[in-house]
């Protein structure tokens, strides 16, 4: 069977479905295709940033979308041992929500999908998988997924870091490398507990606690590679690791009963030389996988979609156009890697080396002395290098909110 539509995009993830909204807002058929049955995935990126919160503000859709349970957090606090520094500061940016939105992924894409579901060039199809592309000569022309082909005006590569469509474009992927990898589990949340998102560091250790209500969402931070060593020492030892990396979860740390429990999220940095083909484009980690520093993936890859919707709206998916998406959106991209890949080897990989009493560096002991400092790391958190806005229209009152 065929279909056709105007724009085709590969994945349902933050990026996918915040252009495959717009550019159906604007009258384009759009049609997003999912491989999953639903957006119910543990451990994906939980954080909506001020720029995100400013968007839905554009959209007319801040109101609603604060009315879901999201846990709000002015400020990043970094520990060592038994000190305490405050080393970003969202209060002080001049936006709505001057902090960061701790809230499940799957609850912000319900979100977006319902929204979308009311605009009628929009379609969102579950459990297809693209698995082929279709070419005439060197232009992409469509996919194939789910037993059809879907011919399409544009295709979007919104799949992912490990995106599908990138692999069969044959895109060049350049790696900028990462010294970490991360553990994601849950540990029960009491009253009594701190509230804040903090990083934990001690000598040879670091571990990020998110509050998320009645549970802490933690990121154990590894070297590169090191899983299965950790795993040979036995799961009682990275216990031990856990409750000494923030011991007032001490008395927790048999919930990780298993390490089914622990899920392994492999670090990649990375981004295409060139974003494009004829006929297709990539944006979010398929142009461009991010370090966890900062949780700033999720919030990137939505500015790359409003980039995007604001200039394919007007339905010109020539090469020239699609390149100047990537144009617009490198800059940012190689900023933030750049701040990202410094945190990672001058302050995550000294502190994993170093079994030895810790010291905190000397860029986090300015930033706990100088509070004005502290609005630097909440500008690149928060904002980013480039925040965009929403220039694409509506187009007609049929599609606004």
């Amino acid at each position: 069977m065929k279909d056709h539509v105007q724009c085709c995009i590969a994945g349902g993830g933050p990026a996918g479905m915040m252009l495959g909204f717009l550019l159906a807002r604007a009258g384009i058929r759009v049609l997003v295709l999912e491989k999953h049955r639903d957006f119910l995935r543990d451990f994906r990126g939980d954080t909506i940033h001020p720029s995100t919160f400013e968007l839905l503000h554009e959209l007319g859709l801040l109101e609603e979308f604060l009315r879901l349970p999201v846990q709000k957090a002015p400020g990043l606090e970094a520990h060592f041992g038994d000190l305490s520094f405050r080393i970003a500061d969202f209060s002080r940016l001049p936006v709505r929500c001057p902090y960061i939105g701790l809230i499940p992924q799957w609850d912000f894409l319900d979100f977006l999908a319902d929204h979308a579901a009311k605009v009628p060039t929009f379609e969102l199809r579950m459990e297809t998988e693209v698995t082929d592309l279709l070419r005439e000569g060197d232009r992409v022309t469509g996919v194939k997924a789910g037993g059809r082909e879907i011919h399409a005006d544009l295709v979007v590569a919104a799949d992912g870091r490990h995106s599908t469509v990138r692999e069969l474009a044959k895109l060049e992927l350049l790696d900028r490398g990462a010294p970490i990898d991360v553990l994601w589990f849950r540990l029960s949340r009491k009253a009594g507990d701190p509230s804040a998102v903090m990083a934990r560091f001690g000598p040879g250790r670091i571990m990020v606690m998110l509050n998320r209500g009645d549970y802490w969402q933690c990121a154990f931070v590894i070297a590169k590679g090191s899983l299965e060593t950790l795993r040979g020492r036995g799961l009682e030892a990275f216990r031990a690791r856990v409750a000494t990396a923030a011991s007032f979860v001490s008395g927790r740390v048999a919930e990780i009963d298993s390490w089914d429990r622990v899920k392994l999220l492999t670090v990649q940095v990375n981004r295409l030389r060139e974003w494009s083909r004829p006929g297709l484009l990539c944006i979010g980690d398929a142009a461009h996988a991010m370090s966890p520093v900062g949780g700033v993936g999720i919030n990137l890859a939505i500015q790359d979609a409003v980039a995007a919707a604001n200039v394919l709206w007007r339905k010109d998916f020539s090469l020239k156009t699609l390149r100047a998406v990537q144009q617009r959106r490198e800059f940012p991209t190689r900023v933030t890697q750049g701040f990202q890949v410094a945190v990672q080897d001058y302050i995550l990989r000294r502190v994993l080396e170093d079994e030895t009493a810790l010291t905190p560096p000397l860029a986090v002991r300015l930033l706990s002395r100088y509070a004005f400092l502290r609005r630097i790391p909440a500008r690149m958190v928060g904002l980013g290098a480039r925040p965009e806005h929403i220039r694409s229209p509506a187009a007609s009152p049929s599609v606004t909110p």
